[in-house]
C-alpha cells in the first residue's frame, strides 16, 4: 500500500464570512484528510515562513504538501488539485495561460472582498437572528 502523502496547509482569514464559508465547504469536501486548515485571523497564529499575520489576512496561502508556499490563484489550485471532487478545475488551471487568467481575477477580486464578505456577513447574521425568533 503507498503511503499516504503530506497534507497540504490552507491559511485562510477566519475573520471573513466569505473565506470562512469557502474553508468550510473545502473542509466538509476534503474526505481524505489531505488539508490542514489554519485560521490567521487568530491572535498567536501560524503564518508561513516569511508571511506577516496581515500578509496571511490579505492574500490567501497554501503551504503545497511538496514544501512550496503558493498563494492566490496558484493556491487555489493547490486545493482543487488535492480535492478529487475539483481536480477537473486543478486540470482546466494547467492548461496553457490558464493560471494567469485565474490570478488576474483573483487580483480583481480583492479589492471587492471586503465589500462582498461584510455583505454576506449580514445575511448570516440576520439568519441566525430570525432563526432565534422563529
Amino acid at each position: 500500500m503507498a503511503p499516504e502523502p503530506a497534507q497540504s496547509t490552507v491559511y485562510f482569514d477566519g475573520s471573513c464570512p466569505l473565506c470562512r464559508a469557502e474553508i468550510g465547504y473545502y473542509g466538509r469536501t476534503d474526505q481524505a484528510g489531505a488539508l490542514c486548515f489554519v485560521d490567521v485571523s487568530e491572535p498567536g497564529a501560524e503564518t508561513p515562513d516569511g508571511v506577516t499575520q496581515q500578509q496571511a489576512m490579505a492574500r490567501f496561502h497554501v503551504r503545497a504538501s511538496d514544501g512550496r508556499l503558493l498563494s492566490g490563484a496558484a493556491a487555489f489550485v493547490e486545493i482543487w488539485r488535492r480535492l478529487p471532487r475539483w481536480r477537473w478545475a486543478a486540470r482546466v488551471a494547467s492548461m496553457p495561460g490558464a493560471l494567469a487568467v485565474l490570478e488576474f481575477g483573483y487580483r480583481l477580486f480583492l479589492p471587492v472582498r471586503p465589500l462582498i464578505s461584510r455583505g454576506l456577513g449580514r445575511i448570516l447574521q440576520r439568519g441566525k437572528q430570525e432563526g432565534r425568533g422563529a
